[in-house]
């Protein structure tokens, strides 16, 4: 079977000449198919393209509003940073005036001399004979105070008393000594940020001394934290019971585990870099109830003799 075939008439203008042109029909349909595809193609690469302005529209957007919430989360940041170091100042400051005009007791405990073994008139128990209300109430005190305060109890069991009115004098858990002997290199209280040149609160003091010199524990108590903190480097712990905790910040190592109870004097780490410092020293802190207190008024002695 013959293929068909188109023949084209060509008119030139000047000559006026016709030529002939006979194209077979296999060969226009391939150029219509060719003609439709490339047609698909092209509107499809428009389409795509269109598609890719528009992404890039909405990721400038984006990025432009992730800028933004950026700058708002620096402001917040600066803003919550700001308004912790005021509370941590009024706090501090707090605590201190208390302190000083004696508003400010430690907590009072059920224990006192005469306390245990003893009914309410005085006379001796004897295998819990005797025992009256008054007594039961007292035994109930003494039991939940205990539950309350662990590291009361394990002072306690390390043949310290439990006082009945304690006070911030020379008992072995006031922390009265010196962790490391140098100069006060960091006062405590408001000051300007060695990094930032901004001002912050300073919730302690920087001693500064030899590197890898030893850390003692300034009174008697239990170690709750050894470990890395964030701008403390490796830090250590200690709660004294009666809501007195110490902070020792900026260690090269530890000479103390987790849980240990420690006396004053005794060598708990040395002093180190870690953290955000200047140079070798140790921040050292004193807080009641959480809350950080000037140290210089317990530093009073230099060794753990008193």
């Amino acid at each position: 079977m013959k293929s068909k075939t188109y023949t084209f008439l060509i008119a030139a203008n000047n000559e006026g000449a016709v030529r002939k042109v006979r194209v077979p029909g296999y060969l226009l349909h391939l150029l219509f198919v060719l003609m439709v595809v490339g047609g698909v193609t092209v509107l499809a690469g428009v389409g795509s393209y269109s598609r890719m302005l528009w992404k890039v529209g909405n990721y400038n957007a984006l990025q432009r509003e992730q800028e933004s919430l950026k700058k708002q989360y620096q402001q917040l940041q600066t803003t919550v940073t700001d308004t912790n170091q005021r509370l941590s100042s009024l706090q501090s400051l707090a605590t201190e005036v208390a302190m000083t005009y004696g508003f400010m007791r430690l907590r009072n405990t059920p224990f006192g001399p005469e306390a245990v073994g003893m009914g309410a008139n005085g006379a001796e128990l004897e295998n819990g004979h005797g025992l009256g209300e008054q007594d039961f109430q007292q035994a109930l005190a003494q039991y939940n105070y205990l539950r309350r305060n662990p590291t009361a109890v394990a002072l306690a069991s390390e043949g310290l008393r439990l006082m009945p009115q304690p006070g911030l004098g020379d008992a072995a858990f006031t922390p009265s000594l010196w962790p490391v002997m140098g100069h006060i290199s960091g006062s405590f209280g408001e000051r300007l940020d060695p990094f930032s040149g901004e001002g912050a609160f300073h919730t302690g003091v920087d001693i500064s001394s030899e590197y890898g010199a030893e850390v003692r524990a300034t009174a008697d108590g239990v170690v709750v934290t050894v470990d890395t903190h964030t701008g403390y480097g490796r830090l250590i712990v200690i709660d004294h019971g009666f809501g007195i905790s110490t902070w020792y910040g900026h260690l090269s190592r530890y000479s103390a585990r987790p849980g240990a109870r420690v006396k004053r004097g005794q060598a708990i780490g040395y002093v180190g870099v870690s953290g955000r410092v200047t140079g070798p020293h140790v921040h050292y802190e004193v807080r009641i109830n959480n809350a950080p207190v000037n140290p210089w008024r317990f530093l009073r002695f230099t060794s753990s003799a008193d």
